[in-house]
């Protein structure tokens, strides 16, 4: 079997959508690294494992393993932008995570190219594919921006 065949691909979707993306409680673990936050997603072979430090500014490591081997990974650094977001980021970060269960099936690796609500604008922009790709994601607020994100991975296998 490929590793990133579309059983991998449904894994990846499913896994999001249970961990960060769908507030999946039962999804954190005893972290591996002081201050961090780990969650988990086990189905069959694979294994998800998602581990980030910080909140306003945050930086993280997604790893899908299978068989007990990291085949794909990806890595992520952002957060909010001014000082002033950090009192209200609980309704940027749910709006995140509503991009975030919208990721297109055949590319479940951040958010769709677009989504807008109310008075806030997800964007995402990636180039590659699963096998590598590097992107960045951003929310906008009545036209300002509020939260980015860029990301990189692909393939270990």
């Amino acid at each position: 079997m490929n590793a990133l065949s579309s059983e991998f691909t449904q894994f990846l979707r499913a896994a999001k959508a249970a961990t960060y993306a769908g507030q999946g409680d039962e999804a954190s673990v005893t972290p591996a690294l002081q201050d961090s936050k780990q969650l988990e997603h086990r189905a069959g072979a694979f294994l998800y494992r998602d581990i980030y430090v910080g909140l306003v500014q945050f930086v993280g490591q997604e790893i899908v393993y299978l068989n007990n081997r990291a085949i794909w990974s990806m890595s992520y650094s952002g957060g909010l932008i001014g000082k002033e977001q950090s009192a209200s980021f609980k309704p940027v970060y749910a709006f995140l995570r509503q991009a975030l269960l919208s990721a297109p099936p055949e590319f479940p690796v951040r958010g769709p190219a677009s989504l807008q609500a109310e008075q806030m604008l997800y964007t995402c922009t990636t180039e590659g594919s699963l096998e590598g790709f590097h992107g960045v994601e951003r929310i906008t607020q009545s036209g300002s921006l509020v939260y980015e994100l860029r990301f990189n991975g692909g393939s270990l296998a």
